[in-house]
């Protein structure tokens, strides 16, 4: 093998496979990155057996071949070399293969290319559907964070995506909350399907979402145990969590007594400020929600209390429907929300105190987050 290529396209093209180079493993080879000739291209791949990112670069190939070497160590050398051409040469009888750029020559030792796992590839399959990389990110960031981080109950690891007719459906849940986002699709799905992906993949996908432009298609195998998602110049494939998903529908109200719209940046800053508190008293606030008279708006009190520390209280003006009320959550899962909304209001209903938190921004139609509420004196 024999190629030339310039050293940024390299160097990106390490750090998107990177992430699903194995950490610690029985098997040696997984912490290698694959380097192989693929029709006038560069192909890098990297897997831990549960993901594994294929990215193709432009280059100039001399002469075919592959090989396997430690990813950590291409990606330091390929990093401190100038932003130039790099001639990659690969001696097959010592699997050693030679990075060259400017006055700078490399040799690192290698293995087999045979002895590498195989990744599937998208090959000739038919997209199951396709989306734009922005949507998609957005739709991951803002349910995969609510996935259960304990796999005592493996498939709340994961997020429920269900393709059907012209709209993709996700949700993730930890028993404590709950995200949702529907997705509208621009042709309707051949057949519907429905997997659960761990949602650690999910947000690696993402993370390379972020950086492409265009559609992202998505493929599950004929025997469902892998979903493909693929771009112009790379293809991610993750293994899906066997299970079924808790019946979420049945969790979510279906109507409310308080429904409050409040500036999202302000509830964002009142609820920081809170948490100072908070984290010292069980991560709970309240929100106390008191209607408007014929003065004046609504108002949305924010309060912490912690016995040792101090207290807290912020009141913020909003719209108030209905009869008002209070509710006290976890800090943490209220941040990490507020953390994903970008529009500029967010919508709050509550029935009771006992009864969940529901989260609607406002503008955005498909989204949907669900808290449980924590029980205060």
């Amino acid at each position: 093998m024999k190629l030339t290529c310039l050293q940024e396209n390299l160097k990106r093209g390490l750090a998107t496979v990177s992430h699903a180079v194995a950490g610690k493993s029985t098997l040696p080879i997984l912490a290698n990155v694959l380097l192989a000739t693929d029709g006038g291209r560069l192909k890098l791949a990297a897997t831990n057996l549960e993901i594994g990112i294929t990215h193709w670069i432009g280059a100039q190939v001399q002469d075919e071949g592959a090989i396997t070497v430690p990813a950590r160590l291409l990606a330091d050398v390929v990093g401190g070399l100038p932003n130039d051409r790099v001639t990659l040469t690969l001696d097959a009888r010592t699997q050693t293969l030679r990075v060259e750029c400017g006055r700078f020559v490399s040799n690192i030792k290698g293995a087999d290319a045979d002895d590498f796992p195989t990744i599937p590839s998208i090959a000739d399959r038919e997209a199951t559907t396709s989306l734009p990389a922005d949507v998609l990110r957005q739709a991951i960031e803002q349910v995969a964070f609510a996935a259960a981080t304990d796999e005592s109950r493996p498939v709340l690891v994961g997020v429920l995506v269900r393709l059907r007719e012209q709209t993709m459906f996700m949700a993730a849940a930890d028993g404590f909350r709950l995200a949702t986002r529907q997705v509208p699709l621009a042709e309707v799905v051949s057949k519907p399907v429905e997997f659960i992906v761990p949602a650690r993949a999910l947000l690696e996908l993402a993370r390379i979402a972020g950086e492409v432009e265009g559609n992202v298609g998505m493929i599950v195998t004929p025997g469902g145990g892998q979903v493909l998602f693929h771009t112009a110049t790379t293809e991610f494939v993750s293994s899906l969590i066997d299970g079924k998903f808790p019946d979420i529908e049945r969790v979510i109200p279906q109507q409310y007594a308080t429904r409050v719209v409040v500036d999202t940046a302000e509830l964002a800053k009142a609820v920081k400020l809170a948490s100072y508190f908070a984290t010292a008293s069980q991560n709970a606030i309240k929100l106390t929600m008191e209607p408007g008279g014929e003065l004046g708006p609504g108002r949305l009190v924010i309060s912490a209390n912690a016995a040792d520390v101090g207290d807290n209280r912020g009141e913020l003006d909003c719209l108030v429907q209905g009869e008002g009320g209070q509710i006290a959550l976890n800090v943490r899962y209220l941040s990490d929300l507020l953390g994903v909304v970008k529009t500029a209001q967010l919508a709050i209903e509550t029935q009771s105190p006992q009864s969940p938190g529901v989260f609607k921004p406002v503008g955005q139609e498909g989204y949907l987050h669900i808290i449980m509420p924590m029980s205060i004196r």
